[in-house]
Order: C-alpha cells, then structure tokens, then sequence
C-alpha cells in the first residue's frame, strides 16, 4: 500500500513566532533556571583544567533537541533560529531554508518520537530539512533507540537478554502505533494471518521467568542498582502495557499487525522511514563542543580519546546490526543517549573526565533533561554541559502547565558565544566566548 500525500496542516507564520519570543538579548542570567551552583563558584573546574582553551565549531550551529512528535514546535524553531522560513502556502513541506539555514548546521539533538502530537508529521518535517539539502545531523535520543529495539526484538529468536524490549517501550509508543495503524493499516485486510489475541501476547511480552532470570543474565553489565531499577521498571510496564493499548483502542492483535508495519517503514531498504535510524549519529564533536543526547561515562570517555568520535558513530551503527541486542543496549555506547549520571547508569569518574578533555571536548551540548524555562549551563563531574531539552512538544508542555507549543534552540557561534533562545524565558540568553572560557580560568 504506498503511503498518503500527506495533508495539509495550518502552521504558525513568522510573526505568531516572533511574537512568542524574548525581543532583547542579554548576558548569560546568573539565576537557579539559567546555571548551577558550581558555574558561579571561584573554583569551577578542577585545576588540571584551567588552561583548556574552547575551540569554537567552524560553522554556526543551531540545536534543537527532544522535539517529541511535534512537527509545530520543531518548525517554529526551526524559523526562530532564523534557518527556515515559510513561503505563502503554510503547509507540511513549504519550509524554505534562509541564507542562514544554507550555511549553518542544524543539529537534532534526539527523542523526535513519542508523547506527540503526531510522530508522523515530525518524521516528515526532519526528512524536509534533507530535502531541502540542509547540513543535518540527527543524535540518537532514547525514545528513539526505544522503538528501534522493540522492533528489532519482535525480529529476532528472543532470549532473556531481549524478550522484554517491545514491552519495555511502554505507554509513550502507543500513540506512534494508533498513527501507523490508522494511517496504513485500518483500510486494509490487516487482521489476514494474524494470530488470535493469547499468541500475540506470548509474542509481544516476555516469558513468566524472565523478572527472575534477568538479574542473573545482568550481573555484570549492569549496577546493582539499574538491575533493581530494570526490573521494578518492568513489573510496571508488564501490568500496564495492555491497558494503555486498549484505552487508545488497540487490541493486541491491531498492535502486532502494526509493528510489522512499523518493521517495514522503519527497517526495510524500501521503507518510507527507514531513513531516520539510518542517518542517526550517537555523538558529533564541533571544535571544543561534543553534541549528544544524555552524557557520557568512564568508558566512553577513553573511547573517544584513543580512537575519536568517527570511531564510536561506526561502533553505535555496527553494534545495532549484531544479534545480541542486550550487549549493546546496556553498554556504554548506548548509555550516551539514556544516562542521567543516577547511580543506575554507568559512571562517569575524574579519570574519564579528564581523558575527555585530553580528547578536546570541553563543553557537552546535550538534550534529555528537560528544562521549563529555557537553556541552562551546569557543570557535571567537571565537565561542562549546556542543557537545550527546552520543553517543545505540546503534550509535556500541557502535562508541566506550560501554555501553547514550546519554541526556542541553542545557537552556537564563535561570533556571538552560546544563545539560549526560547519562549519560556523572559530574554534570550548569551554568554560569550570570553564568558565561557573564564569557567576554565
């Protein structure tokens, strides 16, 4: 069945945008939302340190992260940085790239899926930017590698290290399903050859022993205490995962039917978004800045000292095609778009600190923790982080009392510094590169 013309949806113009957005620049806000504690302090960085000279991308950069199906949000972002605009038609599909658009690099900075309002259309305002010949790069988020792992799992002979990844997607991947399912599947025959309810469970979730195995199977990879917190995750989601289809209307039987679809728009040569995992980077390093989705941990950091960021993008693309889904999944490759460096995630110590910054990083530009009233710098075992998950998508903005859909990005340019732009900040947030090098001195 070839996917529908996609319909088109309203979209917000120029001034609606720029009338949502902070009209004065000022230096970098010194309060609680803005930085941490350790960026105001005389000794910011440990000493070793202090002589790091930040080297700035060679092209301006504009990061937008954790836009969660949301193609609004993105767009207007998108137009706020000053990378794209909108001809007449105010349609999916008429963004138009500036002259700033043509010269910088737009990063994504991961989780464009999930939580909505429409997976769909986001998936299609990224592909435009490609389209359009835009200078994308696309990070890995975590709700990304989500799905991608549940699909995979579906795919290949489960075992105890696997079995429990498609459940494990949990609540937030239902409303992608209910879109598939009525995009390309509710006009079809699609129940043909589909099993009854009882085998689609069997093949959905995982088996009676695995909450009693697993502890076992990831003793090793895992602290104790994200085994502890693998589980507890699990027992919930086991118990919860079936109702939440059914309150948005899925059976079982509708909800393996669309993850078959899913396998083929997501990882079949011919599938319409087969281009999305294809085209994912795990890290991208611009000067002194290294762009990601969550952080980083001991091993990583020697990673990226003795072999460089070329090395652990063909290591994240590698490692997904290997059958053991487990290894990968609860490595250090994938604990750079899942840690939040809880005593749960793998550690970062002073020892990968500093093997980071022998490999030229100073600065981690990531998404994942989300912030409600703009961009904020913190300084994390160390090393510093500029924290651009602005809180776009108008589901969490809802749910955190948020008004409208959220708009801003994080711009990146040796001419103006660091540039927290978004709607929920009363200006836009500037620290210059004299500012940013004075934590290191």
């Amino acid at each position: 069945m070839q996917s529908p013309i996609p319909a088109i949806i309203d979209r917000p113009n120029h001034t609606e945008i720029m009338a949502r957005l902070p009209s004065e620049w000022t230096s970098w806000p010194r309060d609680d939302s803005s930085v941490n504690s350790h960026v105001l302090t005389t000794n910011k960085t440990p000493s070793r340190f202090k002589k790091n000279k930040i080297r700035w991308p060679k092209r301006a950069v504009v990061f937008i992260s954790d836009p969660h199906a949301d193609a609004y949000a993105f767009e207007a972002s998108l137009i706020a940085a000053g990378v794209a605009e909108r001809k007449k038609k105010a349609g999916l599909g008429h963004l138009t790239l500036t002259k700033k658009g043509r010269q910088s690099e737009i990063i994504v900075g991961g989780d464009c899926l999930d939580k909505g309002p429409s997976n769909l259309e986001l998936l299609r305002s990224v592909k435009q930017l490609y389209k359009l010949k835009a200078r994308v790069t696309l990070l890995a988020g975590n709700h990304d590698l989500r799905l991608l792992m549940g699909l995979l799992a579906l795919a290949r002979k489960k075992d105890v290290g696997n079995q429990h990844f498609f459940v494990r997607m949990g609540k937030k991947v239902v409303p992608l399903f209910r879109e598939v399912f009525d995009e390309y599947l509710a006009d079809t025959k699609w129940d043909k050859k589909i099993p009854d309810e009882d085998a689609c469970r069997k093949l959905l979730f995982p088996g009676d022993d695995w909450f009693k195995e697993f502890p076992f199977h990831a003793a090793g990879f895992l602290t104790s205490e994200g085994i502890d917190r693998e589980v507890r995750k699990m027992e919930t989601k086991n118990h919860s995962f079936e109702k939440h289809c059914q309150s948005a209307g899925l059976s079982l039987r509708q909800v393996y039917a669309t993850s078959l679809k899913c396998q083929q728009l997501f990882l079949y040569k011919k599938g319409e978004f087969n281009w999305f995992f294809r085209k994912m980077e795990l890290v991208a390093k611009r000067g002194s800045f290294l762009f990601l989705h969550a952080g980083l941990d001991d091993s990583m950091g020697q990673m990226l000292l003795k072999s460089g960021t070329s090395y652990a993008n063909k290591a994240f693309h590698r490692n997904l095609k290997r059958r053991d889904l487990f290894s990968f999944y609860y490595s250090s490759i994938a604990n750079t778009f899942r840690t939040k460096y809880r005593d749960a995630d793998l550690p970062l110590t002073a020892r990968g600190v500093e093997a980071i910054h022998k490999a030229g990083i100073h600065v981690v530009v990531q998404g994942h923790i989300n912030r409600q009233q703009g961009q904020r710098i913190t300084i994390k075992k160390g090393l510093v982080h500029v924290e651009g998950d602005i809180t776009l998508d108008s589901h969490s903005r809802k749910v955190e009392g948020l008004k409208h859909y959220g708009i801003g990005a994080t711009l990146i340019d040796k001419d103006t510094g660091i540039v927290g732009l978004s709607c929920d900040y009363p200006t836009a947030k500037v620290m210059t590169a004299e500012e940013l090098q004075g934590i290191y001195e």
